[in-house]
């Protein structure tokens, strides 16, 4: 990670820093396709254009890129903690420092929060796919795709509280709905039903770790087994509202632009803020921005 060098660092706490980051677990990698940003927004219009392969025949038939296009514009985030000098002098417990790996932490799990926002408002008008409506929608078309739907509405005895057979059977609607889709071409969009990531708010964790062993108590093996693995947001809003998304694709449900990677800098003893004031400044910055990708490649479920 790129680090601001400001020669005015806390002794210890650049290091300290970095440690925590980087040993926080995040999702995010494995959500998102990375893609690295060299101007303030980035155009693209490659998504759902590749050609099938044909027989050669006469000869090469190039195809361009589709007239839809995705412009994603980079933001700038940051986090400070303000630290007065006397505190400082004070601390004899290294409060200081679990504050800075609390803000370690904060800033290694900011794109997972990003991400569950994305979740929560993908359904809602503005939050757009590629394709110019709403990233999960009932009205996606493309080219030849036809109208396809990755927003299910499923009714159950309790929304927030489903019986096991009742996620598993939603699972496998979700599963059948997402390897139907078709792409611009109207070929399939998705080959095999593999790297799909289950992602539920934090009351359905149990029951979609359930939903996915080996043996379902009472009923032997589990048909569904290992198709998929669990994670659980404790940001997304909505009890009764989970995620299917397939992880492994080239282009995956998000696209994760990277502008500017965290860095983390100090304005202490030297710096006027030290020297008038007497706080010391702690904080982090970066530039990305977590957004929309393959539709294709996510399905929404609703218990009603």
């Amino acid at each position: 990670m790129a680090v601001i060098n400001t020669g005015l660092l806390t002794k210890g706490l650049r290091s300290e820093f970095f440690q925590r980051f980087d040993g926080t677990t995040t999702h995010f990698q494995n959500l998102a396709t990375r893609v690295v940003s060299t101007t303030d927004r980035e155009t693209y219009k490659w998504l759902d254009t590749v050609p099938r392969v044909r027989e050669w025949g006469t000869g090469r038939l190039a195809q361009g890129l589709r007239t839809e296009s995705y412009s994603i514009e980079n933001l700038k985030y940051e986090a400070t903690i303000e630290v007065d000098r006397d505190e400082i002098s004070d601390d004899q417990t290294g409060q200081i420092r679990l504050r800075i790996g609390e803000l370690a932490q904060r800033a290694a799990t900011h794109k997972d929060y990003l991400l569950a926002q994305l979740l929560d408002n993908g359904g809602t008008s503005g939050n757009n796919s590629y394709d110019g409506v709403s990233f999960f929608n009932t009205q996606h078309e493309s080219g030849a795709s036809g109208l396809q739907s990755n927003k299910l509405t499923i009714n159950i005895g309790v929304p927030s509280n489903p019986v096991l057979e009742e996620f598993r059977d939603a699972l496998r609607q979700a599963i059948s709905a997402m390897v139907s889709f078709k792409d611009d071409q109207g070929a399939p969009a998705m080959v095999s039903a593999s790297g799909l990531t289950v992602v539920v708010p934090p009351n359905l964790m149990f029951t979609a770790m359930e939903a996915l062993a080996p043996v379902i108590a009472g009923s032997g093996p589990n048909s569904l087994a290992g198709m998929a693995q669990v994670i659980a947001m404790p940001w997304l809003s909505s009890p009764a509202t989970w995620y299917l998304l397939k992880t492994d694709g080239v282009i995956r449900p998000f696209i994760f632009q990277d502008r500017e990677p965290v860095e983390f800098g100090a304005l202490t003893e030297d710096s006027e803020e030290g020297f008038r004031r007497e706080k010391f400044l702690y904080g982090v910055r970066a530039r990305y921005r977590m957004a929309y990708g393959y539709w294709q490649h996510a399905v929404s479920v609703l218990f009603n």
